[in-house]
């Protein structure tokens, strides 16, 4: 518990609120020595004495004996833990019913095995601005949770992506194919590149290793685009200092400037030696157009949005083809706002920004054959290329996570197998923005199974325009729909406002799947549509007096409601016009 120098800090509600919200067995290993302004030390219930943290940087640690007005109080507390901890060791019960006091070291060993089962949260209290109380906090990191010695960690041969499917588990990876990391600085190199920040001194990439040993003027291979990188030097990080050193061994953590990856990035000593499991990036759901309001700062906004890029594999960045506008997409309304932000604070650029956009999508729902024949004769070589199939949605329920299948079935070379890959190259350029509104295309599935060429005018260019015009005519027909991103939506609030809370989702298109009152509070979970939620965060506000608060992922995509897909089309078509 942090700022408990703060006026009204008070942890013994702070434990009550952790227990009533996460249930997570939470309980006090210390008690404060004065209050608020007064707060200079805490009492350790574990040794059963006073610790006081002098200086003006509280590094002098002072332990003297409990004071002799908190004896009484520690005493209860002491007792109130040890009976707590007594429900994870025999050993410690039949001590206390012995009426025996227990050795620290036995009540450190049941504490860390109540943590690793995830019982039990030990509470902690300090004041990191006065940096008192941090020191015991950073000794009961090391004595209770654990260390890389205590954990498996396994990473993925290369060229498990390779297996066939009856080699492969659920997750589509061969469990044969794993390979446990050792903690052991003797072992090959394995490390994960998780945060990259920009720095004065350049680009500082966060690191954390799992195998080897990581040196200093050393080169090592990224595993995901097979570049070898030079690392120049490695930090150790205290918050705003740093510490250069020469090498860091398995179960580190350092920052290296000279390479060049993004986050997620798996590097090794060897080129395709394994991979560790990358993080999941869902596809961005908002999006909205940015640019500086000076033309001067334009390099300065895409400095920053490079960075930003590199930082964050959810926000995405690209360029509109026919607007030229840059496109800024992520996970929702703040993930965006707070970027904005940084970019106004951090590289002194004043952007305008357009309205949030929702990135729908279209979708078929009903199969439709086509027999398309693309011909053109204009003096000197045509282009002639012609294609029949069958276009149709991908079931819902198949066992498969792509959003374009295709297929052929040519029996007798009525096309040659030469002019295949042009025609699945124009089907999956065209899936980009779909003929009905502009948004990608998912869910489609395509089979050509007959057709015609010509020996003269036959070529990758005309089937792959075939192909774009097979799909632009197609479509159409079948009957397709919009699909919206769908949010799973977390909200807590205090009871009395529940019924105002529920009827403004309702009213959005939410639904309500989980509704829990523990004590005051109400959480209530639920799915609604992105679109629906812009600006929320303020009516939640002004709903709850300020006391609600809420928090959404993605969720799904989802069928929208035929009145409100007619008014999308419309909009999207006044808006090309308009351009």
């Amino acid at each position: 518990i942090n700022k408990m120098d703060r006026v009204g800090a008070d942890p013994y509600r702070v434990v009550e609120q952790l227990n009533d919200k996460l249930a997570c067995g939470a309980i006090l290993m210390q008690l404060p020595i004065g209050k608020e302004s007064d707060f200079c030390g805490v009492i350790d219930l574990v040794k059963n004495n006073a610790v006081y943290f002098d200086g003006e940087q509280g590094e002098k640690i002072r332990i003297e004996a409990i004071p002799s007005d908190l004896v009484k109080e520690a005493d209860v507390a002491r007792r109130g833990l040890l009976e707590t901890l007594a429900m994870f060791s025999d050993e410690m019960m039949e001590l206390l019913l012995e009426e025996q006091t227990p050795p620290v070291e036995l009540i450190h060993s049941v504490v860390r095995l109540a943590v690793w089962s995830r019982q039990l949260t030990p509470v902690f209290l300090a004041t990191a601005y006065k940096n008192k109380g941090v020191q015991p906090l950073i000794d009961a990191v090391v004595s209770y949770l654990p260390s890389p010695l205590d954990c498996d960690n396994y990473a993925w041969r290369s060229g498990h992506e390779n297996l066939q499917d009856d080699e492969k588990s659920e997750d589509g990876k061969n469990e044969n194919n794993k390979l446990l990391l050792k903690p052991d600085s003797n072992e090959p190199v394995v490390a994960m590149a998780f945060k990259i920040i920009e720095d004065p001194y350049g680009t500082l990439t966060f690191m954390r290793i799992y195998q080897g040993m990581l040196k200093k003027g050393e080169s090592y291979f990224n595993q995901r685009t097979g570049n070898k990188e030079r690392i120049s030097r490695i930090f150790r990080m205290h918050a705003d200092s740093r510490e250069e050193i020469e090498s860091a061994g398995a179960g580190d953590i350092v920052a290296v400037i000279g390479i060049d990856c993004s986050s997620g990035d798996t590097f090794a000593a060897e080129k395709d030696y394994c991979t560790l499991e990358s993080m999941y990036v869902p596809d961005p759901v908002i999006r909205i157009a940015i640019r500086a309001k000076a033309t001067k700062d334009a390099d300065r906004l895409s400095k920053a949005l490079y960075r930003f890029r590199k930082e964050d594999p959810t926000l995405s960045i690209s360029t509109d083809q026919e607007s030229g506008e840059t496109l800024m997409a992520g996970m929702g309304e703040l993930h965006l706002d707070v970027y904005v932000e940084r970019i106004r604070r951090e590289y002194k650029v004043d952007v305008e920004t357009s309205p949030p956009k929702v990135n729908y999508r279209e979708a078929p729902t009903i199969p439709v054959d086509f027999d398309i024949k693309h011909k053109k004769q204009s003096g000197g070589s045509g282009q002639y290329a012609h294609i029949v199939g069958r276009m149709s949605p991908i079931p819902e329920d198949a066992d498969t996570t792509e959003t374009f299948i295709f297929e052929e079935k040519i029996v007798g070379g009525t096309i040659p197998s030469n002019y295949i890959p042009a025609i699945e190259k124009g089907l999956r350029s065209s899936l980009e923005k779909g003929p009905v509104a502009g948004f990608p295309v998912v869910g489609l599935s395509v089979l050509v199974d007959d057709g015609s060429f010509h020996t003269v005018d036959s070529s990758d260019l005309a089937f792959r325009i075939c192909a774009q015009t097979a799909l632009r005519e197609t479509f159409p027909r079948m009957k397709p729909t919009l699909l919206e991103p769908v949010m799973k939506m977390e909200i807590e609030c205090p009871s009395q406002f529940q019924g105002n809370v529920v009827g403004d989702l309702n009213s959005r298109r939410g639904i309500i799947n989980v509704t829990e009152t523990v004590g005051a509070i109400t959480r209530i979970e639920g799915e609604i549509p992105l679109a629906e939620t812009f600006g929320y965060s303020t009516t939640l506000r002004s709903m709850t007096q300020g006391q609600g608060t809420f928090s959404m992922e993605f969720l799904k995509y989802k069928k929208v409601p035929s009145s409100i897909q007619e008014v999308i089309i419309k909009e999207r078509k006044e808006a090309a016009a308009g351009k």
